[in-house]
């Protein structure tokens, strides 16, 4: 039996997960979370093979959140789910040892197929993405400028593109005004940009906001 925790913040997207999940016979929900700390109590409580963790829990920053998981849980299976293109997150997601990751406009049998795909040792990615990433591996994709971030950088770029204030980026992550005022100097220099309102615009282009 795959045993899966549903981790995501909206009520209606995990009672959908749910029905997909519960009605496979090899499958079974042991666990839901809307945020990182529900997350945390769900794991505790029980044994799990598979998360399905939504890029974006309130109160866990991405990729932050990840890493923290499979540092306390290695063999866990982490499937990244996001209403991002797959061309924004999922590089990194694989990068930070997700064992996959599937937009949530894709289909039930997709989900149930990552499922079974990442429980038996393997990575889900859509056949797009497998086409994507194989361009980046022989150079015939043009370089993304954000992806020379670091993860906090990316954190920080996103919060920022959300149109967050230092003080309140401080806050979500848990840092000072005066770091998170130097992880923006850093993004600026990386990016090649002069102020708050361009790095903005640069996110949204992107569709890096949370």
């Amino acid at each position: 039996m795959i045993r899966v925790v549903i981790a995501d913040d909206h009520p209606v997207v995990r009672t959908g997960l749910r029905q997909i999940v519960a009605v496979q016979p090899d499958m079974q929900v042991v666990g839901e979370a809307a945020d990182g700390t529900g997350l945390w109590t769900a794991l505790a409580g029980a044994t799990v093979d598979v998360v399905l963790l939504d890029l974006a829990m309130p109160g866990a920053p991405f990729p932050g959140l990840l890493h923290d998981i499979l540092a306390r849980h290695a063999a866990l299976r982490i499937l990244v789910m996001s209403m991002h293109p797959e061309d924004q997150f999922a590089e990194r997601a694989l990068r930070e040892g997700a064992a996959g990751y599937l937009t949530k406009e894709r289909t039930p049998q997709d989900l149930i197929e990552a499922i079974r795909k990442v429980v038996r040792g393997g990575t889900y990615v859509s056949p797009a993405l497998a086409e994507q990433l194989a361009a980046a591996l022989d150079g015939r994709r043009p370089a993304v400028a954000h992806e020379a971030l670091s993860d906090r950088e990316h954190e920080v770029l996103r919060f920022i593109g959300a149109g967050r204030t230092v003080g309140e980026i401080a806050a979500e992550l848990g840092l000072s005004p005066k770091t998170v005022s130097t992880y923006r100097t850093r993004i600026l220099q990386k990016l090649r940009l002069r102020s708050s309102a361009q790095l903005m615009r640069y996110a949204l282009q992107h569709q890096l906001t949370p």
